[in-house]
């Protein structure tokens, strides 16, 4: 019963069951809502389900227009919903990186934290490397783009930059590699804070992995748990250029004010890098105005270009299907398809003032109704006292909120100091919960726990269930945790999607009964077992350095 999804068995009795049952019977959702049991409330009535029926190619406009108002922060991307496919293990998105190098002919991006230097990274270098050679034999012009961070990058004799050394060195022309440097670490500081903890001052977190017109978004690094027993989310989004457009450029304005490697392992800042990101004076407000105005830049000139879809779809209250097939000259949709998925990309540079996701993701809770339910996952819990405001005090919706148990934390029995990580979370959960309890929320507000032996979670994001929809019509997935240093401190991205595509639908509410089906709900009896035995000076130190992880 657990693995069905304790999200419906608890506040929808034997909703769970009935659609896992519905889905293998191929049993549309006007079937089901017939069988619902009359003891639910009457928004889940037959005529009330909207946007989940298979054989249904009608948009229900109103899902857009609840959606509005991320237009006004961010470009708008339309889509068909067949084009994006969800993955749920990470030998499926291993799998797809390395078939998707292969295959690309243009462009190959891929941003992220790291890149380790195991056999299976290798065997995706390789792929990148033949993918490479092969388009300059056959005069190609395939260009292939890295950015990572300067310190995760560099740490320990065989790093990312070790890896990729062969191919930069064969394929200088075609193959760039960036290394960010955050401006916050700088100075004394700098010179005597060791590998490990000179990261904890902001870091690239971005996990952008683009394929010609193929974007993997996930929160997975590249490396070898992260391809095994590391759980994590992943959405595929095919053939969609001007998103892909927009990350690219993204990614490129960060990496024109990064640090470039050399073939001889060196680094160089590019040559019209007007300010240093950690030397001189003014404590890098020079360097971060210069990131902001291009980043920004950036951003906008998409804004602009894709106003129409945003105004069209999400903003106007007389939408029709024929602004649709309009909107579809314009976007990532094949001949005869419409679109019925929008996609909202956010972007998140605390240390730049770049603040569109925090903007995006705070409104979300507080505008949500009270007949929403929001799932909520982060691999490392640690709201942000705004997102924590916002959730129990301001926000009506109910959240179910996931995130990993002790042994699923990715420090737990690690050596020293960061062996003390996974209780530091414990201390944080236990805090929330309290908060959650002293407010009278615990009807509303659950707390989850990842426990799958052998396993580690990091899969962060959430799904949105509006009032009246038995399947998600909206998620949000990519880098951040919705903690301090995704708010402050890193560089983090993921995307808005909205849908009304039932197949995608489906997907994102299997990928979301998978990870609360490995999961126990948190209860004051959680917190009286023997790993929840939190270290007194953690207590002390916690609330002092909560805010550089």
């Amino acid at each position: 019963m657990m693995l069905l999804g304790r999200r419906f068995l608890r506040r929808l009795p034997n909703i769970g069951v009935m659609l896992s049952i519905a889905a293998t019977r191929n049993q549309s959702m006007e079937e089901l809502a017939t069988n619902l049991p009359r003891t639910l409330d009457s928004q889940f009535s037959q005529s009330n389900i909207r946007g989940s029926s298979p054989g249904n190619n009608s948009i229900d406009f109103n899902v857009f227009k609840h959606f509005q108002w991320i237009g006004d922060v961010t470009p708008c991307f339309g889509v068909h919903g067949s084009q994006i496919q969800v993955l749920n293990d990470p030998n499926e998105f291993y799998d797809a990186l390395k078939k998707l190098s292969k295959s690309s002919k243009s462009r190959i991006l891929l941003a992220s934290l790291y890149l380790g230097n195991g056999k299976l990274e290798q065997e995706l270098v390789d792929c990148i490397y033949d993918a490479t050679k092969a388009s300059e034999e056959a005069g190609g012009d395939l260009r292939v783009k890295f950015l990572f961070d300067y310190m995760r990058g560099s740490r320990g004799k065989r790093n990312t930059r070790t890896i990729l050394l062969p191919l930069l060195k064969d394929f200088e022309q075609r193959v760039s590699v960036a290394l960010y440097h955050t401006p916050d670490l700088r100075g004394l500081v700098k010179r005597i804070l060791p590998e490990r903890y000179n990261e904890t001052f902001g870091v690239a977190h971005m996990k952008i992995y683009l394929f010609d017109d193929t974007i993997v978004m996930s929160g997975a690094n590249l490396s070898e748990s992260y391809f095994t027993d590391r759980q994590d989310r992943y959405i595929i989004i095919k053939s969609s250029r001007a998103l892909a457009d927009f990350f690219e450029e993204v990614v490129t304005a960060v990496s024109s004010l990064s640090f470039q490697l050399q073939p001889d392992d060196g680094l160089r800042l590019p040559d019209d890098l007007q300010y240093h990101p950690f030397e001189g004076s003014h404590n890098g407000a020079l360097y971060r105005q210069q990131m902001k105005r291009l980043v920004e830049e950036t951003i906008s000139c998409h804004r602009d270009y894709d106003v129409y879809i945003s105004s069209q779809v999400s903003r106007q209250s007389d939408v029709n299907e024929q602004d649709l097939d309009v909107i579809g000259l314009r976007s990532s949709v094949a001949e005869g398809q419409k679109v019925d998925t929008l996609i909202y990309p956010l972007v998140q540079m605390g240390p730049f003032d770049i603040r569109h996701d925090e903007v995006v993701t705070k409104a979300l809770f507080e505008k949500a109704p009270s007949d929403t339910t929001i799932l909520l996952a982060s691999g490392y819990f640690n709201l942000t006292t705004h997102y924590m405001q916002s959730i129990v005090s301001s926000c009506k919706a109910h959240f179910d909120i996931l995130t990993a148990s002790p042994q699923a934390n990715g420090f737990f029995g690690a050596s020293g100091v960061s062996g003390a990580v996974p209780d530091a979370y414990t201390y944080i959960a236990k805090q929330f919960f309290d908060e959650v309890t002293s407010a009278n929320q615990s009807s509303r507000i659950s707390l989850f726990e990842y426990l799958r032996p052998g396993w580690t979670v990091h899969a962060k994001g959430l799904w949105y269930y509006l009032g009246g929809h038995l399947l998600p019509v909206m998620t949000m997935i990519g880098s951040p945790n919705f903690g301090y240093r995704s708010v402050f401190r890193d560089l983090e991205a993921q995307v808005v999607i909205v849908t009304q595509n039932n197949g995608l639908q489906k997907q994102l509410h299997q990928e979301q009964l998978q990870l609360y089906g490995h999961s126990n709900q948190v209860t004051d009896e959680t917190f009286n077992q023997p790993v929840r035995q939190i270290p007194r000076w953690v207590t002390y130190v916690t609330p002092i350095i909560r805010n550089f992880f």
